[in-house]
């Protein structure tokens, strides 16, 4: 995992951890965050998830920068139990210790008297400035609620020892838009937690006001998940990429919804249910992304140490593309001969573009190809001259038949007749222009009629380089 460098990183590790925890427990839990005291702060993370393994907190190393060393001693104190367990147990961790041996001290542990409950707490003691250290613990924290996970609540409680002794705290549920989000997938809780987090930040919503609905109104979202047992025949295993892409799109300058839209996009990246830097292979499968097929142009893609953003060059006014990832193993992994078949930068590029076809599937005009669009541009002659030809007509049974092909009375005017036509002409190109890379169906007619939906016509697929049958990428 890396190196610790700053306080704030810290508690973003500790807060992982105890979410981690908090997965592994099948109860309903609770992880809380509580900083006390001025000028020395005190910290403390507890959750009531699984008990600790403390193998978790072989890898937090701290370094010997000196203006780290001087805010905290390096020391974690750690009381854990599990729910069969008749004791707590007490450690002392010294994350300074380079010898495997030296890092962790056992403490007298105490007797739960036949008690039931699990749960871990760690502590330190810091000397930080202490209003940045709510405002970074929130955002993070903002961030985890994004996966949606749905037996987990948290709350931060601040008591700031100061004249006043103030004291306040904050609380945050999982969505609560999202229908049945016990037995929903990780996607779905995914889409629901993004959407979540985006109008509330838009809209400046606070925690316990719920969600705009005219505001939802506004996003177009779509959402793809690969695996990588799909390519091994393996069910349950190996490696897997969600992926949730939102188009937000507010015409009102006033909203402040409208304050956020612009050109670059923030790649959100989540690694095994935490927030963590992007690798530089997903970078490059961003990168490889025909974005031109779904309409839009990528302009760069800027590594801003450890996060990503996309800079797009023909988005429409007051419009703005959101993008979070979340990479996760499964339960059991592959053998390492088994792990080669796919690459995460494979899956994350798969991904991605099934968010994008599953947003074209579910958003009419959205996400249009160039060549779709250029095509687009000439419906409007094309409907205003069949429609003439239509009304023009002196055969009054085609024209009744034509009419009534088109699901319209008889006597309509001709505006009504150029619109319908249009509009059929667009859901034919539309159509067509989805998965343009994958396998074609049959081009549907303009015109529909009983004894042509009784007739069988084969699709050909075409295999291009996305097929499911090639792992090149």
């Amino acid at each position: 995992m890396g190196s610790v460098r700053t306080i704030p990183d810290l508690c973003r590790r500790l807060i992982s951890f105890a979410f981690r925890r908090c997965r592994a427990s099948d109860d309903l839990c609770r992880v809380s965050v509580a900083l006390a005291g001025s000028p020395v702060v005190r910290i403390s993370v507890s959750d009531t998830g699984a008990a600790s393994c403390l193998e978790e907190f072989q890898d937090l190393r701290v370094t010997d920068e000196v203006i780290f060393a001087e805010k905290w001693d390096g020391t974690l104190s750690v009381r854990t139990t599990g729910a069969s367990d008749e004791e707590v147990n007490y450690y002392n961790l010294n994350l300074k210790e380079g010898s495997s041996n030296g890092w962790l001290t056992r403490l007298h542990s105490i007797a739960k008297n036949g008690m039931r409950f699990s749960g871990t707490e760690v502590c330190l003691s810091v000397s930080e400035k202490f209003e940045v250290l709510p405002g970074e613990i929130k955002q993070f924290v903002e961030k985890m609620l994004i996966l949606n996970i749905p037996n987990i609540a948290f709350e931060l409680v601040v008591q700031h020892e100061n004249v006043y002794k103030s004291c306040y705290g904050d609380a945050f549920l999982p969505s609560k838009s999202m229908p049945s989000p016990f037995s929903a997938s990780n996607v779905e809780r995914l889409k629901y937690g993004f959407e979540d987090y985006i109008l509330k930040r838009c809209n400046n919503l606070s925690n316990d006001l719920g969600l705009s609905l005219n505001a939802m109104e506004h996003l177009r979202t779509g959402m793809g998940t690969i695996c990588s047992s799909k390519f091994s025949g393996r069910q349950n295993l190996g490696l897997t990429v969600d992926a949730v892409i939102i188009i937000s799109e507010f015409s009102d300058e006033t909203s402040p919804c409208s304050r956020e839209c612009g050109r670059q996009t923030e790649v959100l990246y989540f690694k095994d249910f935490s927030p963590s830097p992007i690798s530089k292979s997903s970078l490059n499968a961003l990168k490889s992304i025909d974005w031109k097929s779904y309409g839009l142009t990528l302009g760069n893609i800027m590594d801003q140490g450890g996060g990503a953003s996309l800079e797009w060059e023909n988005l429409p006014p007051h419009a703005h593309v959101d993008v979070i990832f979340h990479c996760y193993q499964a339960e059991y992994p592959f053998p390492p001969s088994k792990q080669k078949v796919l690459s995460e930068r494979s899956l994350l590029k798969k991904a991605a573009k099934l968010a994008l076809d599953d947003m074209k599937e579910k958003h009419s005009g959205i996400l249009l190809s160039d060549r779709a669009l250029k095509i687009q541009s000439h419906a409007p002659d094309l409907a205003r001259t069949l429609a003439g030809l239509i009304l023009s007509s002196n055969d009054m049974e085609f024209q009744g038949e034509c009419l009534s092909l088109l699901g319209l009375q008889t006597g309509v005017g001709a505006e009504v007749v150029e619109e319908c036509v249009m509009d059929k002409i667009n859901a034919v190109i539309e159509l067509n222009d989805r998965k343009p890379e994958r396998c074609k169906e049959a081009v549907p007619f303009l015109f529909e009629d009983d004894i042509l939906q009784g007739m069988d016509f084969e699709d050909e697929c075409e295999e291009g380089e996305d097929s499911y049958d090639s792992l090149d990428m």
